[in-house]
């Protein structure tokens, strides 16, 4: 079996042998020499750090299958539990290894442009956009991924002087990987039809993640990437944070916070080395953005879990491939003040007719999905219990979307109440307070514990008037001014 393996390889790296060793006459070598080929092989692969045989069996299959995550989430389980590192060195060409783990580190991969640099602009959003205490959980690392070695002294240069105190201050690190370590990118499969030179390029921008992936496995707690054109919120770190308590004993495997390419993607540190290995693998297959989709499927997240408003924004107007233009723009994405709700851990219950999977749990939710129901009657509601009693600064309630404008909340109120009653099941409330109308389908207050006395167990949307269209309720927000007694 292990010489089969290793026949394999063979015959999956002999255009790079013979390149190497101008053997342009296989079939004059002999079968001795080809066990001696196979030999040598096997030692070289043993010694490589880049991919384990099961990865190159799946990426032999992935010649004639394209990614299906149902088809390989197990074999990619089994043989991807990868707990080290990639055996590759880094040169440090500002700043030194971390003297502590952080809450965050940021990740940016940038290259020469033909047109247009935004790394400089990048960085100081970063930083400008922090306050001095967010600054202190995270790390920037910068990987120069040009093998433009002009270029990258240039760049260390003025990062150098435009950054000093935060290289000092240990938060920013600029690394480069040398071409050597670079699997080969010439003669690549063309797939979708793309020129050779655009393969090149994205398939070389996956080497470059899969390599910063691996340098920041140990860096902190969670990851995320950023492009090298990018604006940031303001306090974007702690809006982070409080998106990933609200989302603590839920499974996931990436978090999004902008829906352009690869910004704005969180990830759990322990994950990187998996997914530094998985871009490897399939390094010539797509651009880096399409497998991450195949990679969270095959870790059993089905679904995007995408936040909204967007917390990062692509501000570059030239691409780093051939300085093409590059307009998009995320229109989720507030740059001020940017808020994110608490949303206290409750129990969700409706008495509307439910339309398929649009459940109650959708609206609660920052994710962007929400609940939809069929045409409600007076007297219907969609209620709230919460786990523990609150104060409650802020309510915000959103009904309708911009395809259906017209499936919003006609005629309603909401209200809060208190006293519970009933089984873990079946509780609700016996007092209730209204606290307002809702106007052209939306509902928004604030300075509710200023009008509300008592703590808030229940919150409910009252249904005031029969309509024959149906309900979206796109968001329900609530702002604590207290978190729930311990």
């Amino acid at each position: 079996v292990t010489l089969l393996y290793a026949f394999l390889h063979m015959r999956h790296s002999l255009k790079y042998f013979d390149k190497m060793r101008c053997l342009r006459k296989r079939s004059a070598v002999s079968f001795l020499g080809v066990l001696v080929i196979c030999l040598l092989f096997m030692n070289l692969y043993i010694e490589d750090g880049y991919v384990l045989e099961g990865d190159k069996q799946l990426i032999r299959e992935t010649a004639t299958h394209q990614l299906n995550p149902e088809r390989y989430v197990h074999t990619f389980k089994d043989l991807s539990n990868f707990s080290g590192s990639i055996n590759i060195s880094y040169r440090y060409l500002a700043g030194t290894p971390l003297p502590r783990k952080r809450y965050l580190t940021i990740g940016l991969s940038s290259v020469k442009r033909k047109k247009g640099n935004y790394l400089l602009e990048t960085i100081k959003s970063i930083f400008e956009q922090s306050s001095y205490e967010e600054l202190k959980e995270i790390a920037v690392v910068v990987q120069l991924a040009d093998f433009d070695s002009a270029w990258c002294e240039g760049m260390v240069q003025d990062i150098s002087q435009k950054f000093a105190h935060h290289i000092i201050a240990g938060r920013l690190i600029v690394i480069h990987v040398p071409e050597e370590y670079y699997p080969v990118l010439d003669g690549l499969k063309r797939n979708y039809n793309d020129p050779e030179d655009r393969v090149k390029f994205r398939s070389k921008q996956n080497v470059d993640y899969a390599f910063l992936l691996n340098f920041c496995a140990n860096l902190s707690d969670y990851y995320v990437m950023l492009e090298d054109d990018v604006r940031c919120s303001k306090n974007f770190l702690t809006a982070v944070k409080k998106v990933i308590t609200s989302r603590e004993g839920s499974y996931w495997v990436t978090l999004e916070f902008s829906k352009l390419g690869y910004i704005g993607k969180l990830y759990h540190s322990h994950d990187l080395p998996r997914l530094a290995h998985f871009l490897l693998m399939f390094y010539q297959e797509m651009p880096c953005d399409w497998l991450l989709i195949h990679f969270r499927g095959l870790l059993a997240q089905k679904e995007v879990i995408r936040f909204k408003p967007s917390l990062f924004q692509h501000m570059g107007y030239y691409s780093s491939y051939k300085g093409a233009e590059n307009k998009l723009k995320d229109d989720d994405f507030e740059e001020e003040s940017f808020d994110i709700p608490d949303n206290p851990p409750a129990n969700l219950h409706t008495n509307m007719n439910v339309f398929e999977n649009y459940e109650a749990s959708k609206a609660y939710s920052s994710i962007d999905e929400y609940f939809w129901g069929k045409a409600p009657s007076t007297g219907d509601f969609y209620g709230i219990v919460f786990e523990k009693p609150i104060k409650i600064s802020k309510i915000k309630v959103v009904t309708g979307t911009e395809d259906r404008q017209n499936d919003i909340l006609h005629h309603g109120a909401l209200e809060v109440g208190e006293k519970i009653v009933g089984s873990k099941k079946g509780r609700q409330c016996t007092t209730y307070l209204r606290l307002g109308e809702f106007k052209n389908g939306n509902f928004e207050i604030t300075d509710v514990e200023h009008k509300v006395l008592f703590d808030i167990n229940c919150m409910r949307i009252l249904v005031t008037k029969s309509q024959k269209e149906w309900l979206i309720i796109r968001s329900i927000s609530v702002w604590t001014s207290q978190m729930p007694n311990q």
